[in-house]
């Protein structure tokens, strides 16, 4: 038998029609007259069915034995089921396939899970078993959505005359060697490769080759700890354009967001996105990445609270920091073991602890501040929140970068809590006018914010010199729903910002030639203006998906500490190995 379709083809305008379908058995129920089995294939299931009464002494004996998992080749005829039978959960729940003739491909041992979409199993376990956990339809469809979107991608950018072009894996270790995957070099014993963090280098250097549109779907990889939405190798969408400013860039990439959420979805979205400044969206959300879905934006009331008594906001304010707050409209009826959790949050991000405001139905105060302040100055306090009755205000006191990070954390939390936002409801930002740096209180040194070829703001390029950390890079992040989907900037194109730049960044000037000596001469042979982005496929799909992690887009993932619990890597290799590439492993 020869497959002729797949099991989501089989829809009404199908009945009557002679089919072979080829797939598993997800579940079989036996009656007196019938059998009935869902076959299931990467589209999806639908169910098929045998007369007990009527079927050939094959089909009866092959239907008997038939058990979870088998696979199998049915041939039948497609029939409308009758009115009371019609499953409206399933896609195919108007019709089923009669069964003329089958045979098993396969047998199946019985799986450790099954194979179904409303299972509770351990994620180690599914990962662990990931070649039957593909098979739920949930998970399979989203791997198809994937395929649509990166073939959408692909289309988009060929139409605005692309180039796919492939960069090298094995590269020279960036500056951030600690997060680079190295690869040790057998013909150079001592020597190491690593794995590219992004084909940034490789892609500017294309532009100096006269290639101005490039793009590529690339593997990436980052030795970092893992969260939801992070993963060691990662998929990017990376692109580059010579002779363009930032808003062709923009422009080009909200026209491919709204082509891939019209083929992925069936979605139309309005262009152009909202833009929005660093500066601005880190005062109003407390993040560089902010989710615009719902409001609770964060309040600045340092200059009504400076004075108090209270030590906790004087400390914060007298060492440059500020008092902020979010209001969670409707909460101040909330438990108190619920506040304690917010606060623990809150420490989580740095901060000491929070002070809360509430308004009782009755109009009076539930706070841990009232010893401070008198019902005028809370009353002040309220109306700068614009609190109302049952309103609670979430007060946090420290340097500006813990504040943001906990009251940002603290405004998604309640989101969460309060079911604020809608997985189909997308909305896109842009995050502009980034700083170019960021000091490393670690390494005691600025570094930059994205990367060290990125291009100041023409008339910050003074600062470089006198007062770097006040400069601006011309970058850009595309954010969804409270997620980075990528970052871009325009880049530096001469020799001699680059070396400034590399300057700012504590390089000597040897070490800037040792690193990254190539880049700098290819300036010097008449680099254009240019500059790219790279959007992340695997976050796009999550969202796109509806999913909560990147494990359940990416067909082989890794889970939090970088393992693979399927193949067991990474794993020890043998001594052998190791004499060749002439390496000793500490015990």
């Amino acid at each position: 038998m020869k497959r002729t379709n797949y099991c989501l083809d089989i829809q009404e305008n199908m009945i009557g029609q002679e089919v072979i379908l080829m797939g598993w058995v997800s579940r079989k129920r036996i009656f007196s007259h019938f059998s009935f089995i869902l076959l299931r294939d990467r589209t999806g299931i639908v169910q098929v069915v045998v007369n007990q009464d009527t079927n050939s002494e094959k089909v009866l004996k092959l239907d008997k034995e038939l058990k979870p998992e088998y696979v199998v080749a049915i041939k039948g005829k497609v029939v409308a089921r009758t009115e009371e039978n019609i499953n409206p959960a399933m896609e195919t729940g108007k019709v089923e396939v009669l069964v003329e003739d089958m045979e098993i491909l396969s047998e199946a041992q019985t799986p450790p899970f099954q194979i179904e979409d409303s299972i509770n199993v351990s994620t180690d376990l599914r990962l662990k078993y990931r070649y039957l956990d593909l098979r739920r339809p949930s998970v399979a469809k989203n791997i198809i959505l994937r395929h649509k979107i990166a073939q959408a991608i692909r289309k988009f950018l060929d139409n605005e005359g692309f180039l796919e072009i492939e960069t090298p894996f094995l590269t020279k270790s960036t500056p951030e060697g600690a997060r680079d995957y190295l690869v040790p070099s057998r013909v150079h014993p001592g020597e190491f490769y690593a794995l590219p963090q992004s084909p940034q280098i490789f892609k500017q250097l294309l532009m100096a080759s006269s290639f101005d549109k490039y793009f590529q779907i690339v593997k990436c990889f980052r030795d970092e700890d893992l969260r939801a939405d992070r993963q060691p190798e990662f998929t990017q969408v990376d692109m580059e354009l010579s002779f363009v400013d930032e808003e062709d860039i923009m422009d080009l990439n909200e026209r491919l967001m709204k082509t891939i959420l019209k083929e992925a979805k069936g979605i139309e979205i309005e262009t152009p996105f909202l833009r929005m400044p660093y500066k601005e969206a880190m005062e109003r959300f407390g993040s560089d990445k902010p989710d615009i879905r719902f409001g609770m934006e964060l309040k600045n009331i340092t200059d009504i609270v400076k004075g108090s008594e209270f030590g906790v906001f004087e400390n914060a304010i007298a060492s440059g920091g500020s008092v902020r707050g979010i209001n969670a409209t409707g909460c101040v009826s909330m438990p108190r073991k619920q506040i304690d959790s917010l606060v623990e949050l809150a420490k989580t991000y740095g901060a000491k602890g929070l002070a809360w405001l509430g308004i009782n139905e009755d109009g009076t105060y539930k706070t841990t501040i009232s010893k401070f302040f008198d019902d005028e100055k809370l009353a002040e306090i309220c109306e700068a929140f614009g609190a109302e009755k049952g309103d609670l205000i979430l007060l946090c006191a420290d340097k500006d970068s813990i504040v943001f990070d906990a009251l940002g954390a603290l405004r998604l939390e309640m989101a969460k809590r309060l079911e604020l936002t809608d997985k189909e409801d997308y909305k896109f930002l842009w995050v502009t006018e980034f700083p170019l740096f960021e000091y490393d209180e670690e390494e005691s040194r600025y570094v930059a914010k994205h990367h060290p070829f990125t291009r100041p703001m023409t008339e910050d390029i003074e600062l470089l010199e006198t007062n770097p950390e006040k400069a601006r890079a011309i970058a850009y992040d595309l954010v969804l729903n409270g997620f980075e989907l990528g970052g871009g900037s325009l880049r530096i194109y001469t020799s001699d910002l680059q070396e400034k730049m590399f300057k700012c960044l504590g390089f000597s000037e040897e070490d800037a030639k040792e690193r990254f000596g190539f880049l700098i001469d290819a300036f010097k042979y008449g680099a254009p203006p240019h500059g790219g982005l790279a959007l992340g496929l695997d976050r796009i799909v999550m969202l796109l998906s509806g999913s909560d992690s990147l494990r359940d887009v990416i067909a082989f993932p890794k889970v939090k500490d970088a393992s693979c619990p399927l193949t067991e890597a990474p794993n020890f290799v043998d001594d052998k190995q190791l004499e060749e590439l002439m390496i000793n492993v500490k015990k």
